[in-house]
Formats: structure tokens, C-alpha cells, sequence
């Protein structure tokens, strides 16, 4: 059962997350971008990297509530 709560988050990472593989993904190619100052960025590379980061937040999102309700139980 919890593999099967992480099935589609780590599906939507290998997809959107990534995509496009070649010659990088876009969401590494952003981060880098703005950690390098974001100069020249517009709207659309903004929108673009929050499009391509959802499935990151959501894969985070899901492996903290796993660990959540674990940590949960074991004190229970």
C-alpha cells in the first residue's frame, strides 16, 4: 500500500519533472539559472519551472507524510 502512494508521484517526476532529458531537464536548468541570478528571466521561464517543479513538491510532499504516519505509529 505505500509503494502505491508513491507510484504516481515518482512517475510524474520521471515525466514532467525531467522532461525535457536532453541536454538537461528544464527544472535543473532553471535552479541553475536563478541561483546564477536569474538575469533575463521572464514570466514564462517563472511559469516553466513551477510546471516542471510540482512533481518534485509533490514527491516531497507524499515521502513526508509517509515518514509522518511512521514515525506516528511507532509511538503508538
Amino acid at each position: 500500500m505505500k509503494t502505491n502512494r508513491l507510484i504516481l508521484p515518482i512517475i510524474a517526476v520521471l515525466t514532467l519533472g525531467l522532461a525535457p532529458f536532453f541536454p538537461e531537464p528544464h527544472f535543473f536548468g532553471k535552479i541553475r539559472w536563478i541561483m546564477g541570478g536569474g538575469e533575463g528571466m521572464q514570466a514564462a521561464d517563472y511559469f516553466d519551472l513551477l510546471m516542471h517543479g510540482a512533481p518534485w513538491v509533490f514527491l516531497v510532499y507524499r515521502l513526508i507524510e509517509m515518514l509522518v504516519k511512521s514515525l506516528k505509529k511507532q509511538n503508538t
